[in-house]
Formats: C-alpha cells, sequence, structure tokens
C-alpha cells in the first residue's frame, strides 16, 4: 500500500499514514485513527489535506555538463536550420547547420555497446 503525507491546518501537525489508493481522509479524526496518534485537544471533524511529494530527480533540471558528461547530445535551434550543439566534444562543431554535414554531431563516438 502506498504511503500518503496529511496535514491537519488546525494544529499545523503533519502525518505520514499508509491506506489503499481507494480510502479518503478527509478529517483530523480519521487521520489520527489511522495513523495511531492521538487526537489531543484537536476536535476530531477538523479537515485534513493530502500533501502531495515529488520523488527525488523528477523534475529537477538536469544541465548541459550533467548530459556532456553522461554522454547526451543537446542541440538548442538558435536561428532556421542552425542548432548550437551545448554538449560539444572533442573535435565537434559547435553549431550544426542542416545543409552542411560536416557539422553533424559525432554520435557514433558517443554510443557505446
Amino acid at each position: 500500500m502506498p504511503l500518503y503525507d496529511y496535514i491537519c491546518p488546525a494544529n499545523g501537525i503533519q502525518a505520514e499514514v499508509e491506506h489503499a489508493m481507494k480510502t479518503t481522509v478527509k478529517t483530523w479524526g480519521e487521520l489520527c485513527e489511522l495513523a495511531g496518534l492521538d487526537p489531543g485537544g484537536t476536535p476530531a471533524d477538523s479537515p485534513v489535506e493530502k500533501r502531495i511529494n515529488i520523488a527525488p530527480g523528477i523534475n529537477t533540471p538536469t544541465g548541459d555538463s550533467t548530459l556532456k558528461n553522461q554522454g547526451f547530445t543537446k542541440l538548442v535551434r538558435r536561428d532556421k536550420g542552425v542548432y548550437e550543439n551545448v554538449t560539444a566534444t572533442g573535435g565537434e562543431s559547435r553549431y550544426m547547420k542542416a545543409d552542411d554535414p560536416s557539422t553533424m554531431p559525432h554520435l557514433n563516438k558517443k554510443i557505446k555497446d
């Protein structure tokens, strides 16, 4: 079963609980029951909010140098038919022109079996 984080705005307490995806937790009382918490002075019918957690690395921008170190090629359009190879290595051309095959990135050198 998945883990969910909830927060109660009435008392500021955040709790992590495990429950089925079809289960909905709407009140502090329901959350306390699932998490095994003492409700304390907070009314059991106080609403709670589900927190959305994003896994690390998802939506984290990757810099050009990281892509270059991992062997990727990143082309950024600069003009019609002109692309900048921001991950150029060695003898690769910094700018690729659509009508000039000699400016193409050296993909065969980057692909390793």
